[in-house]
């Protein structure tokens, strides 16, 4: 038998290392381990204490993608952060971050415009924006998703890096019957009847281009939750009709999701010369996904129905004429730091698309922390200059602030 009263080795784990410590067996054995086991815990109580609390601090960072030409509209590449002068709300801010990052993950939106408008110029449209695609999500972080919009707005494919998913779903875009005539059906054109389309969608007869709801949906729903560079792409002649949200509303949304708008305006003359019947506008609509529907959402708008459940035409906006696309379009790129483009004989749209994919790849990257001194919810305006004469910057003119 091994004499019990002769002290042995045991070894203790004590905030990741290990210690020897001799402890006696037999009768003194429980006792004398529990003096240990108390000591230890007095001691990592004491280191805890000492530690103090944590203390979690939520900072804004406003981040800017900026890009820089020069008085011949190339772009700008060797500048440093010592060329540029912040002012927020008027007061400077100091740059804390800056960069020329293109591995930052890119998030991409195609926004196409279906409506009759847009019938003789949706091939083209079509077979650029592949080319374009297979260009930009090079990396596997890269993803985009695409959205159709005429008298309704729906998700043909969500966001994937899956480049053939994505040229399955432009493969799959079509403009609106005008009538049941060219479906073979009831040609009374009734402006109360309804069908549906091989999409699966709600549709009425007549015009409908919900421009406004799918560049707001596309933002809120999608973008707002994505992080890295994030831009839509818009290919439209940017006339609206029967959206329930306003362009304001629309910009103002893009702008809360940190993404940027390029706006391709690509108008059929053809269709232009038919005229404007303001009492062709759709009744509104929400975006529908094949399959399913928004999460909570009835097939269409997140939760059902969409905001305000008015008849169509936008929030404030009087549709007694014919809006200026062009206006438009420039408004939601130039607000959001993105372009707008025109397609024309001296500007294909493949060659649009080549610019865009050149300034994705060389923008700036601009963070700063606000002043807290003048931090407050709501809007604030940025203007950002570089030192340099003669050159242009091309950024976000400010950002939404929430409590």
């Amino acid at each position: 038998m091994p004499d019990e009263s002769f002290p042995h080795s045991s070894q203790l784990a004590f905030f990741g290392s290990t210690t020897s410590i001799f402890m006696p067996s037999g009768p003194l054995a429980l006792r004398t381990t529990q003096f240990f086991l108390f000591a230890l815990l007095a001691a990592a109580q004491l280191a805890t204490a000492q530690q103090g609390p944590t203390i979690s601090v939520n900072v804004k960072v406003v981040t800017l993608p900026v890009t820089v030409r020069d008085k011949h509209n190339q772009i700008v590449r060797d500048l440093t952060v010592a060329d540029f002068n912040l002012l927020e709300d008027g007061h400077p801010q100091t740059v804390r971050y800056f960069s020329q990052e293109t591995n930052l993950p890119l998030t991409l939106g195609l926004l196409v415009d279906t409506s009759l408008s847009q019938r003789n110029v949706l091939d083209e449209e079509r077979n650029a924006s592949k080319l374009f695609l297979d260009q930009m999500l090079v990396n596997e972080k890269d993803s985009a998703f695409l959205i159709h919009f005429d008298r309704e707005v729906e998700l043909l494919q969500d966001l994937t890096p899956s480049k053939e998913k994505l040229q399955k779903g432009l493969e799959s875009l079509q403009t609106p019957a005008n009538d049941r005539s060219e479906r073979g059906g009831d040609s009374s054109g009734s402006p109360d009847s309804r069908s549906s389309d091989s999409r699966g969608g709600r549709m009425g007869h007549g015009g409908g281009t919900l421009l406004y709801d799918a560049v707001f949906l596309a933002s809120n729903e999608l973008m707002k939750k994505q992080h890295g560079r994030k831009a839509l792409i818009i290919l439209s002649d940017g006339v609206d009709r029967g959206s329930k949200e306003s362009l304001e509303s629309a910009v103002e949304s893009a702008q809360k999701a940190d993404t940027v708008v390029y706006s391709i305006l690509f108008a059929d003359r053809h269709e232009e010369n038919r005229g404007f019947d303001p009492n062709r506008g759709g009744r509104g609509g929400g975006m529908g996904r094949r399959g399913g529907g928004w999460p909570g959402g009835g097939g269409s708008w997140p939760g059902g129905g969409g905001p305000g459940g008015g008849g169509g035409g936008g929030r404030g906006r009087s549709e007694e004429s014919r809006p200026d696309g062009k206006k438009v379009l420039t408004r939601l790129s130039v607000d959001t730091g993105g372009r707008m483009f025109e397609v024309s004989k001296k500007l294909a749209l493949d060659q649009i698309y080549d610019s865009i994919a050149e300034e994705l790849r060389t923008q700036y990257s601009l963070g700063y922390t606000p002043d807290k001194s003048n931090f407050q919810a709501g809007y604030h305006k940025i203007q950002l200059t570089v030192k340099r004469k003669d050159l242009t910057v091309q950024t976000r003119d400010g950002y939404y602030a929430e409590q």
